[in-house]
């Protein structure tokens, strides 16, 4: 099993769920960050004063699923969450050793 964490802007974030689920994906979790990399931030003004952000705002996704699916569903967020604009996001591959269902106490594939 592999998991996939994806950071993507958070107005793509519905786009990129409807092309998982279109590909088989059963679930994810999301959550709200803020970060920077390349982007390093901007500068706004409030009330007429200039002030820098230095952490953007993102969407973290985090997706388990069996291996065989994995690099499909890296080339589906990477295409739908692009841009071609700076600070499209970043994702991360990572082995998982074990997956539990607490309800049924399913493992595993079967948890998924």
């Amino acid at each position: 099993m592999k998991m996939i964490i994806a950071a993507i802007k958070p107005f793509k974030l519905e786009e990129v769920r409807e092309a998982l689920t279109q590909i088989g994906v059963s679930g994810l979790m999301v959550t709200e960050i803020k970060g920077f990399g390349a982007q390093a931030g901007h500068t706004e003004i409030y009330r007429g004063a200039e002030y820098e952000v230095n952490f953007v705002p993102k969407v973290k996704l985090e997706i388990v699923v069996p291996e065989a699916q994995a690099d499909q569903v890296v080339e589906t967020i990477t295409q739908t969450a692009r841009t071609g604009k700076i600070g499209d996001g970043k994702i991360f591959v990572l082995d998982v050793a074990q997956a539990v269902r607490v309800r049924t106490g399913e493992t595993n594939h079967e948890a998924l």
